[in-house]
């Protein structure tokens, strides 16, 4: 996948994964009560900072925080940018 959004210092682009619909147990869980993704694929990755090197490189799936990040639409699709910083985990 292209996207020609180039994050810039130690910010990266992540589509976030798509919220659960259902429980383990088979409840359909209603729009309302959906909870924001916490999971997501690194879709682009800035150069990093003069003394910092990213470590998350593209592709990656990610854990971050459920506020974390600044939600943007481009071309239809849903991202989050974020620092670096904010994601917790690559899984």
């Amino acid at each position: 996948m292209s996207l020609n959004i180039k994050p810039l210092s130690d910010r990266v682009v992540i589509e976030p994964m798509a919220a659960e619909t259902t429980t383990a147990s088979g409840l359909i869980i209603p729009d309302t009560a959906k909870e924001k993704p916490q999971k997501g694929t690194v879709v682009a990755v800035g150069n990093g900072k003069k003394d910092h090197t990213m470590t998350v490189k593209v592709g990656d799936t990610v854990l971050y925080g459920k506020y974390a990040g600044t939600e943007l639409k481009y071309e239809g699709t849903d991202y989050l940018i974020m620092k670096e910083e904010e994601i917790y985990a690559i899984i």
